[in-house]
């Protein structure tokens, strides 16, 4: 069953990525953000007309931000998720502000797909239309889509 008519999910115009950052390392310290890449090559070859939102890619160097900037550039991202068509999640682990950002997306009604290992975790559970294991995992659902058209 799919989450949407694939001709509605093929038709996405405004993707954000959010996704694992610092989660709970101490410190100015980042986890591997290598993940945005692959999706957003997957994103571009399934839906190549959308605009593919990464705060990542404009915000490289937020961990050293002021307070005053770090705390503006957060409450951005949250207003930007808000405007997109459809919500990507990768969360290998919890990540206290994609959950927000999730949690708000959820009560906007913006679909929020999930590629995570937990599958259990209440947030990832009770708020992701889709959750799925694997990047490949993403890649093989779209695949199954796009045959459908």
């Amino acid at each position: 069953m799919f989450l949407f008519r694939e001709e509605k999910l093929m038709k996405m115009k405004t993707i954000f990525i959010a996704g694992i950052i610092q989660g709970s390392k101490k410190g100015k310290v980042l986890h591997s953000q290598d993940y945005r890449k692959n999706l957003k090559r997957i994103l571009n070859r399934y839906f190549p007309e959308a605009k593919v939102i990464d705060p990542v890619a404009v915000h490289p160097e937020s961990v050293y931000y002021t307070y005053e900037t770090g705390k503006r550039v957060f409450h951005k991202s949250i207003k930007e998720a808000l405007s997109s068509d459809l919500f990507i999640a990768y969360l290998p682990e919890a990540s206290m502000g994609t959950a927000i950002e999730m949690w708000e997306c959820h009560k906007k009604k913006i679909p929020i797909w999930t590629i995570s290992p937990l599958k259990e975790n209440w947030v990832v559970k009770f708020l992701s239309k889709k959750v799925f294991s694997s990047l490949k995992e993403l890649e093989s659902y779209l695949k199954k889509c796009r045959r459908r058209l």
